[in-house]
């Protein structure tokens, strides 16, 4: 991953259930549209969500959730 992406905000395209944002399904980094091939773990803190995925580019990356902000991050 490149190191340029580090607490990046990004777009992420999120499957929403019962809750909104509930899982990830792919997220933009400039401009490249990266599948969400696999959600290795999830976390939850006081005010964000935390996911550990694997992109369909082989790439493992932390994607964060800021709730109140309604925000993601790399």
């Amino acid at each position: 991953m490149p190191k340029d992406t580090d607490n990046k905000k990004i777009q992420v395209i999120t499957y929403s259930g019962y809750k909104a944002n509930e899982r990830p399904l792919h997220f933009l980094v400039d401009g490249e549209d990266i599948k969400v091939r696999e959600i290795v773990d999830r976390w939850y803190g006081e005010d964000h969500d935390f996911f550990k995925v694997v992109g369909d580019d082989g790439h493992t990356y932390v994607l964060k959730w800021h709730r109140s902000q309604g925000e993601w991050m790399l």
